[in-house]
């Protein structure tokens, strides 16, 4: 024993992270610690008459800084955002401007009507995702997608997250057509923001793979997701109908990509076949949509 431990008490720690922590809480006790190191470890050195307040204090310390299992630490991946939501944006704003150089031919065969999908019609369900009534209708979702677009994209692999949230889209728009009751006609990516949304909402699914405590994280997600979508997808002047169908199929599309292992799911090869087959879906639509148009009078 050393001469300084002989005139001081000895309060063992595990490391020295340890040793440095208990020393600052002391030290705010007015305490004044000694941290050494011997060949037992790292200890903290404290005069005897306050050997006992020191102890108390450090068990008090413990007692509210215990680790609890919503405390402990979960594998998870950087927060990452996506600039292809740039792309999405741009893509949105394009079709915009060529329905306003056309004459709105866009809009009249490729908006939502209830009576054009009922006579077979069937791609006005994804080209209807692409158009906006007018520049404020358009920039209100770039607003909401942008960021929404920019983290799924970012977290899901950028043409996955976006394939995902068009059938989500088309899933907005058959509730549309199932539950409104009058003439069906709407346009709008809302209810794909939604299904981004969605898809954000359901994320932390992932955590379950890997760690059984996870439910308040899991849980914690779900909330949050659902309070930003009523604050954002039920306003009553909207399509409240197409958005809470948008949202709940990404719910349903997100738990399922998160029910499949990330390395196998988020790698170049999938997103290279999801990219394909938006691509190909837009490329679709849109030639039955114009090969449908009405002929100049």
């Amino acid at each position: 024993m050393t001469s300084a431990e002989s005139a001081n008490t000895v309060i063992p720690a595990r490391n020295r992270r340890q040793a440095m922590d208990w020393s600052l809480v002391l030290v705010s006790q007015g305490i004044e610690p000694v941290i050494e190191q011997t060949g037992h470890g790292w200890v903290l050195l404290v005069e005897p008459q306050d050997h006992s307040r020191a102890l108390a204090t450090l068990r008090q310390y413990q007692l509210e800084n215990r680790r609890r299992f919503w405390r402990q630490e979960l594998p998870w991946p950087e927060i990452a955002f996506h600039r292809g939501a740039i792309a999405w944006c741009l893509l949105l704003a394009l079709f915009h401007g060529l329905n306003a150089v056309s004459g709105s031919l866009l809009e009249s065969v490729g908006a939502m009507d209830r009576a054009a999908v009922a006579h077979g019609a069937w791609w006005r369900l994804f080209t209807a995702t692409m158009l906006h009534f007018d520049l404020a209708h358009l920039m209100a979702n770039l607003a909401i997608g942008f960021p929404v677009f920019g983290l799924a994209m970012g977290r899901y692999g950028p043409a996955c997250a976006l394939l995902a949230a068009c059938l989500a889209g088309v899933g907005g728009n058959v509730a549309g057509l199932m539950f409104h009751t009058h003439a069906y006609h709407g346009l709008g990516a809302s209810g794909t923001v939604m299904g981004g949304l969605g898809l954000l909402t359901v994320q932390s699914f992932s955590l379950r793979l890997r760690n059984p405590r996870a439910a308040r994280y899991i849980i914690g997600g779900i909330f949050g997701g659902v309070m930003l979508f009523t604050l954002l997808g039920l306003d009553p002047a909207s399509d409240v109908i197409a958005h809470l169908g948008g949202f709940v199929c990404g719910l349903v599309l997100g738990a399922a990509l998160t029910a499949i292992s990330q390395e196998k799911l988020l790698g170049p090869g999938a997103d290279a076949v999801c990219g394909t087959i938006l691509a190909g879906l837009i490329a679709l639509t849109w030639t039955l949509g114009l090969r449908h148009a009405a002929p100049p009078p």
